[in-house]
């Protein structure tokens, strides 16, 4: 049995850019023996935290689906964290669940991470936030590890990504875990 993939697609469109690029990563890692399972942000319901720190202390107040996803990302082995550039950072789906991980912190530790990034603009420079953004919250775990990137730029309408060089770079690096 391969390692346990989860795949976070935080993209608000289903079928959007790094939507798609995530399906690509699954069907790479899938291809190698991964047990994969990709959860898009988009349809579960994932409050802002509210910096309470109840979590610290017991349980989050807050009933949605972030505790669930949060033990998937502890189990996981390997986590994708998949977002559209929205002015130069991440999106606010993902933001709002990497701001509720403060409940398992600090034990979302040795995962190897992967980050899949598109945006519309087609100056690469652009991706620089988005990057320190997510590698600041990798940082915060110890033993975990950057393990690959995508970044996909100039797709702005729904599937461009499929006639991007990161299309098929996706895939491969899902078949490389």
């Amino acid at each position: 049995m391969g390692k346990k993939v989860l795949i976070i697609s935080s993209s608000p469109r289903k079928g959007g850019n790094s939507d798609l690029l995530c399906d690509q990563f699954a069907k790479g890692a899938t291809e190698v023996g991964c047990d994969v399972e990709k959860i898009r942000l988009a349809e579960k319901k994932v409050g802002f935290c509210t910096g309470c720190y109840a979590c610290q202390k017991g349980a989050c107040p807050q009933k949605d689906d972030a505790q669930e996803i949060l033990e998937k990302m502890l189990a996981a082995d390997v986590l994708v964290l998949a977002t559209p550039v929205y002015f130069y950072t991440m999106c606010a789906q993902l933001k709002a669940l990497i701001d509720r991980s403060a409940a398992i912190f600090p034990r979302l530790t040795n995962k190897q991470f992967y980050y899949i990034m598109t945006m519309a603009d087609t100056n690469r420079k652009m991706f620089k936030g988005t990057l320190e953004a997510l590698r600041g919250f990798l940082d915060c775990y110890d033993g975990s590890v950057e393990a690959g990137m995508i970044c996909a730029d100039g797709v702005y309408e729904k599937g461009e990504v499929r006639d991007n060089p990161a299309w098929e770079e996706t895939y491969l690096m899902g078949k490389r875990v």
